[in-house]
């Protein structure tokens, strides 16, 4: 069952063209990669999909209802959560607090504090700390645990790899699976092309914010992929 469904979706910042035509679709419990090099306009997709940027042009439909230009608020009340770059925490907020804040929208699901500790023991012992106080993959954890604290139905993760050791983003990225188990659909951006298609059954790859080749993760002709990354022409 599909999910998510873009159709031919154009954004602009004022007079800049940020995206071109984007089509893509998650089904639910699928994960899909979209990879890029920088400025190729994957944050600005995250932007338009989670309501924090206007589509110029296009339809962004959830369980097949439009909901292009909605804001972010009521699109989290509708099943859209995000994890953005950067995490974003409440740092004067303890982690409890900071997860608990992700709640606020009230929908039901399986996730809850309890399910939060278990995909991620290492905070039941940081609970009571402040988001200051946490390392940086403490942190991504956090971000990750609130945004499942609303019980979504669309997951987006944006650049959760970015400035982490890789014995970090290995532990994070091995929790991904039992999140798409849910049932959830999952967005994951990253520059990393290795570890997003590590655990996505399809990629998606943008170029100055159009699809430049799309399909699936098991038998991706990996040359054609960083041809399309960094824009080669065959």
């Amino acid at each position: 069952m599909t999910l998510l469904h873009l159709e031919n979706v154009a954004a602009h910042y004022d007079q800049f063209q940020a995206l071109r035509d984007i089509s893509l679709s998650v089904a639910a419990g699928e994960t899909l990669a979209v990879v890029g090099s920088n400025g190729a306009g994957k944050s600005t997709l995250m932007k338009v999909i989670c309501g924090a940027l206007p589509a110029s042009a296009g339809r962004v439909r959830l369980n097949g209802q439009d909901i292009a230009g909605q804001p972010a608020h009521r699109l989290t009340a509708q099943g859209i959560a995000m994890v953005p770059e950067g995490r974003r925490l409440f740092r004067s907020l303890t982690v409890e607090d900071n997860l608990r804040i992700g709640a606020y929208a009230g929908r039901k699901g399986p996730w809850t504090l309890e399910r939060i500790y278990q995909l991620f023991p290492e905070l039941v012992k940081r609970r009571d700390n402040r988001g200051l106080d946490l390392s940086g993959g403490e942190q991504q954890m956090v971000a990750i645990g609130r945004a499942l604290m609303s019980n979504p139905q669309m997951l987006l993760m944006d650049e959760i790899s970015l400035g982490l050791a890789p014995i970090v983003v290995n532990q994070i990225y091995r929790a991904l699976p039992d999140i798409a188990a849910e049932g959830m659909g999952l967005l994951i951006v990253e520059q990393d092309i290795n570890r997003s298609l590590s655990v996505a059954a399809r990629f998606c790859c943008l170029m100055e914010g159009r699809v430049n080749l799309t399909g699936p993760c098991a038998d991706t002709d990996r040359k054609a992929l960083m041809d399309a990354y960094f824009g080669v022409s065959a």
